[in-house]
Order: structure tokens, then C-alpha cells, then sequence
């Protein structure tokens, strides 16, 4: 018995690549937290890009995607030069190649587990080998002439791959956090961006399973880029030419459309190593041997014991230690929850256009309160309410107070008597920078009757004052403090925009992430105003 188990587990234990890539998904993904809360990572880590494609907006993701960074550089590329981007690419490609595709990478992995489903498989041929120049056809319209041209042309950003394509930003992101309780309300949001990339990623993960590795051969942008570093990466695949005899069978066994091993087709897995009967075929990191017939040594337990502690320390950090995972949720209801505001989350930070409506519904018909007097300075007595405090419709908003880019202090409680307007951007949303003139018009209309504020959080790149000084927007501007408390008191996870309207009480009568028009703008101004 014992020797039938010995040998069932010697035919299916996972292989030290398989290690590995389990290892770096969970690495990427390290704020488990997300997953429980259903909102997504928000803290200094973000700011670093992760070597791997894997979504910013995976509620467990702990960095940024690569690509996704690369389209929101050029997308602001008429403000400032991506060298970071830039920089942090090339350094991965120098180092790693596509041996991050092999080993590293947590989609690379689900296409790996999808096509281990018994079903007849498509062999690799000539018209795969074409079918591989996709990829770059895809790197050159959508992630580098859509995002540099609009970013150019028309001052917003717009990741195109990420928005239109991307499988990742489906599965890990917007599902990722439609499949948690707490953000039910987020499938009202959803509209045909999100079905045509739901149908796209059903399709790619179909292709995945009866071809291998189908979205990194003929799909991936990432991987088209580090492909170009394949004859220069540290650590990769290598050949000793005197004792290899020309067979072939390295090629013919690799499920990539390579034409020879280390070439752009190549994710460096080793698999061909394990093949070559001559011994020629190693995989190495600069001189020293990791795989291959020259090997010396096995400090396999001491790096996975080393490897072991820096998961623990950073399940630890992301989880527990890091200041956003200890920040006190403020914006937790006293009164039965609607769960109106758990919306998905993001590129950095930026909005999840698919999962958020293309047009938000009119709350109400009626004409705005256009006659209403404007006060010179608004009073606060008799107004006071007895609703509970919290973020859902008919509770009191918690009160907070920023300072604004003018110098002055925006505090929610003097506001009392006026109604309240907040909207949340971001420098890299498209949304939220095509409707921030609706919120000047109506500031401009309306006068000290309005209190209008429109914040962007804490984790930046671009500098938001500029941009907003540059429009000559007139409403009070702010950025929220480090600990994004007024993002907490408001339930937002990470998308944007949000606003947010207050009746004269105080109270919330809207609160909903999603594009708004001057028309729902106006109506909600009068439902406040008159409440």
C-alpha cells in the first residue's frame, strides 16, 4: 500500500516551477483582507509596479500591473515622462525576460491549470507561429498609440488594453469583488463594456483550455515586451552549442511557438532541459547553473525556507501591520446597511469602466430649485438631524475636515444649510475628468447655496492641483489626507468617480459611484434642496 501511494505521489507531486508560480500568485496577491472586505489594497505599495500581469484591482493584488501602468504613463505623458514605468520594465526585462511569464506570472498560471482539462488539444503550426505577431499588433494600437494619443490630444487618460481587453481586469478585478456580499449593489452598475469583456475573457479562457497558454502566445502586450529581452535576460534559458547535436527536440516538445529555444516565443520554463539528451540545455542566473546537468549544489531548502519568511512577513504587513489594513472602517452604518456604495475597484486609482453604468439613471424628473436664495453665509442652527451617522441614504455623513488648495478648511459641519456636493476623482480616470466641469457649472449657478468639494485621494502620481488650476476650476479642490479618512467615511473601495449629495442636514441622498450629467445634477440638487 505504502509503495502504491509512494508512487501515485512521485506521478503527481507539482514540480518546483509549479512551486514557484503558486508562490508568486500568492505573493501578488498578499492582502487576503481583500478578499474578505471586498475592497482592494490601497497603500504605498501600490506605487510599485509587480513584475507579473496581474490586476490592480484584484482585492488582493498588493502592487500595480505593468501594463496597466505603462497605459496610464503615456496617457499623461503630456504633464510628465513615464521614466519610472520605463525604468522599472526594463529592469525586469534586463533581469528576467520572459522567464517572468514562466514562473512568475499568476495569469500565466490559470492558463497552465485551464488547459490541464482533458479535451482534444490544438498542436502548434505555421499559422500559430503567425497568429504570435498578435500580440504585438495589440502592444503597438492599445497600449501605446490609443493611451498616447489621447493622452496628447485630449488630455485624458484612457488604458485602452486594460479597458477593452483585458482578461485579468474581468476575472481578478471586477469579479473578484462582484463575488463578494458586500458589494451586491455593484451589479447595477454593470453595463455593456463589462458584458462585451466578460465575452472576451469566456472566450480566451475557452481557447486556454484546448490551446496552450493562448492569451500569453498570441494575446499578452506584457509579454510581447519581454520577449524583445530574451537574448539579453540574466536569468533564462541557455544552450551549450558544443554539446547540443541539432535534434530538434527541444521545439518539438515545447508547447510555445518557438522556433529555438531563448528566442521571443521562449517564457524560459526549463521544460526543454528536462528533454535534451545531450545535456546542452540549462537554465541559469548569470554564471551559476540552476537547472541543468552542471548543477552543483542544492540550496533548494535554504531559499525556500528564506522564501517561506518573506510570504509570512508580507501575508503580516499587507494584512496587519500596514497603516491602510489598521485603519479604522468609519464608514460603518448604524442603521440596517443598503450597501449602496461597495463599488469595484481600480486601475491606479482609477475607475473600473466596465462594471459602471454608461449612463446613471435621473433620481428625479422635477426642475431644480434654480429660484433658491442665495445666503452669503449659510446658517447652521436649525439644522440639525436625528438620523444615524453613516454613508447610506437618509443617514448623517460623519463629519471630517480637509484643507483645500486655496489655503481655506473644508468642514463638513459648517456646512449645515447649504446642500452638499462631493465628488471623488482621480488624475488617471477619464470619467471623472470629463465630468468635473459639471460640478464648476453647477458651483458657479448656484452660488453660496452649494457646498461643493472635489477630493482625490492620497495615492498619487500626477499632481491633481495642476491639473485643476490649468482647467481654472473655481470649487474647493483637495486631496485627501494619508489616512483617507473622508475615502472611509464615504464607503469608497477604489473606484471612481463617486459623488456623493447632502440635504441641508446633513443627510445623504445620493451616494452611488458612476458618471453623472448636468441633468442628474440638477435633479439632485432640488431633492436636497427641498428635503
Amino acid at each position: 500500500m505504502d509503495n502504491v501511494k509512494t508512487s501515485w505521489w512521485q506521478a503527481h507531486k507539482p514540480t518546483t516551477r509549479r512551486l514557484v508560480q503558486l508562490y508568486s500568485a500568492l505573493l501578488h496577491n498578499a492582502h487576503v483582507k481583500g478578499f474578505i472586505d471586498g475592497k482592494i489594497y490601497q497603500g504605498g505599495a501600490k506605487y510599485a509596479c509587480a513584475p507579473g500581469f496581474n490586476c490592480y484591482s484584484c482585492p488582493g493584488a498588493v502592487g500595480a500591473c505593468p501594463l496597466g501602468s505603462i497605459q496610464n504613463a503615456l496617457g499623461s505623458a503630456g504633464h510628465r515622462a513615464g521614466w519610472y514605468v520605463l525604468g522599472i520594465i526594463l529592469l525586469y526585462g534586463v533581469i528576467l525576460g520572459r522567464t517572468v511569464c514562466g514562473w512568475l506570472c499568476p495569469l500565466g498560471l490559470i492558463q497552465e491549470l485551464l488547459h490541464k482539462i482533458p479535451t482534444p488539444k490544438i498542436r502548434k503550426s505555421p499559422v500559430t507561429r503567425a497568429l504570435s505577431w498578435l500580440k504585438y499588433v495589440l502592444l503597438i494600437v492599445f497600449v501605446v498609440a490609443i493611451p498616447l494619443t489621447y493622452g496628447l490630444r485630449y488630455d485624458l487618460p484612457l488604458p485602452a488594453f486594460c479597458k477593452y481587453i483585458c482578461p485579468a481586469g474581468t476575472s481578478e478585478g471586477a469579479m473578484g469583488l462582484l463575488v463578494n456580499p458586500a458589494n451586491a449593489e455593484m451589479f447595477s452598475m454593470l453595463g455593456i463594456l463589462f458584458t462585451r469583456k466578460f465575452a472576451i475573457m469566456l472566450g480566451i479562457a475557452l481557447a486556454c483550455v484546448f490551446c496552450f497558454r493562448a492569451f500569453c502566445r498570441f494575446i499578452c502586450p506584457l509579454g510581447a515586451i519581454y520577449g524583445l529581452f530574451n537574448r539579453f535576460n540574466v536569468i533564462g534559458v541557455r544552450v551549450d552549442a558544443a554539446r547540443c547535436n541539432g535534434c530538434g527536440a527541444c521545439v518539438r516538445g515545447c508547447g510555445m511557438d518557438v522556433r529555438r529555444v531563448g528566442d521571443r516565443e521562449c517564457i524560459q520554463c526549463g521544460k526543454c532541459a528536462d528533454g535534451c539528451h545531450q545535456g546542452a540545455i540549462s537554465v541559469k542566473a548569470g554564471g551559476r547553473t540552476l537547472k541543468g546537468p552542471d548543477e552543483r549544489g542544492n540550496p533548494g531548502r535554504v531559499i525556500w525556507a528564506a522564501a517561506l519568511m518573506v510570504l509570512c512577513l508580507a501575508l503580516l504587513w499587507f494584512n496587519v501591520l500596514d497603516p491602510s489594513a489598521k485603519k479604522p472602517n468609519r464608514a460603518t452604518p448604524t442603521a440596517e446597511p443598503a450597501a449602496t456604495v461597495e463599488p469595484a475597484a481600480t486601475e491606479e486609482p482609477a475607475a473600473t469602466e466596465e462594471l459602471v453604468a454608461t449612463e446613471e439613471p435621473v433620481a428625479k424628473e422635477e426642475p431644480a430649485a434654480t429660484e433658491e436664495p442665495a445666503a452669503t453665509e449659510a446658517p447652521t442652527a436649525g439644522w440639525d438631524s436625528d438620523a444615524p451617522v453613516g454613508r447610506e441614504v437618509g443617514q448623517q455623513l460623519d463629519d471630517f475636515t480637509l484643507p483645500c488648495y486655496d489655503g481655506s478648511d473644508f468642514h463638513l459641519a459648517e456646512q449645515r444649510g447649504r446642500v452638499v456636493f462631493i465628488n471623488l476623482w482621480a488624475t488617471s480616470c477619464t470619467p471623472c475628468k470629463q465630468e468635473l466641469p459639471y460640478f464648476n457649472d453647477l458651483y458657479k449657478e448656484y452660488g453660496d447655496d452649494v457646498a461643493m468639494l472635489v477630493v482625490h485621494p492620497s495615492l498619487v502620481i500626477d499632481d491633481p492641483e495642476e491639473y485643476l488650476s490649468d482647467k481654472g476650476y473655481e470649487m474647493p479642490c483637495a486631496t485627501d489626507d494619508d489616512d483617507d479618512t473622508l475615502i472611509d467615511i464615504v464607503g469608497n473601495t477604489g473606484t471612481y468617480p463617486q459623488t456623493i449629495v447632502l440635504n441641508r442636514r446633513g443627510e445623504v441622498v445620493y451616494n452611488k459611484v458612476g458618471s453623472v450629467t448636468p441633468e442628474l445634477l440638477h435633479a439632485l440638487y432640488g431633492e436636497a434642496a427641498g428635503a
